[in-house]
């Protein structure tokens, strides 16, 4: 019993942690980080806030915490993708569809992701896995768009760090900045429909901007 109780508490703590975690996401993506409460995070979470308080010291630090988990998520999902039997437009389309579908199935991630960029603007987030990721993302894009180049379906000399930003900017743009895309596009980019063209003519756009023959793949 003796052996066991330290690992017995370690687990009640992460799982204790997770519950927080999973309540505090649920609460910011619903009301932001101004309007959220600890109270109602504890509430949810199942615990008192003075555990809350004691895990992360402050709502700010608790949102960081929040912010750096569902970018590592974000990431690793991105990265364990496997697109390396695909011919490389197919891969490149497949890839830019994950990260349409990402927010198109999580409507917190929406809403964390619009607070989160403001977030960023003020505060630097501790443990940022999203910042440490992002070249092994690059790296993964690269290879994708090196095997296009061989092949002749990609134009060479495309600067893969601003593709890589650019493209990942048009296919959730209609989620992140959704009034201003949904006044320009004409139709709400967040609806079944919207969300379903957004993703298609985005898709499109990146791949016809690096095509050899600039068509659409």
């Amino acid at each position: 019993m003796a052996k066991g109780a330290p690992q017995a508490v370690l687990s009640g703590k992460r799982e204790t942690i997770r519950r927080v975690m999973q309540a505090a996401r649920q609460e910011f993506a619903a009301a932001g980080i101004a309007a959220s409460r600890i109270d109602s995070i504890a509430q949810t979470a199942g615990v008192t806030k003075q555990l809350v308080y004691h895990y992360f010291e402050s709502k700010e630090k608790l949102f960081a915490a929040v912010l750096a988990e569902s970018s590592a998520s974000i990431m690793s999902e991105l990265l364990s993708l496997d697109v390396e039997h695909l011919a490389p437009p197919e891969a490149l389309r497949a890839f830019l569809n994950h990260i349409f579908d990402q927010y198109q199935f999580d409507p917190d991630l929406r809403s964390l992701a619009q607070e989160g960029m403001r977030y960023h603007e003020a505060h630097p987030v501790p443990g940022d896995k999203f910042s440490d990721l992002a070249p092994s993302l690059v790296e993964c894009l690269k290879k994708i768009l090196d095997r296009g180049i061989d092949s002749g379906d990609f134009k060479p000399d495309v600067n893969v760090r601003i593709f890589v930003a650019i493209a990942a900017l048009i296919m959730c743009g209609g989620f992140t900045h959704r009034f201003s895309m949904s006044v320009l596009a004409g139709f709400d980019t967040t609806s079944p429909e919207g969300m379903a063209a957004w993703r298609e003519h985005s898709a499109d756009f990146v791949l016809a901007a690096i095509s050899s023959n600039r068509t659409n793949a």
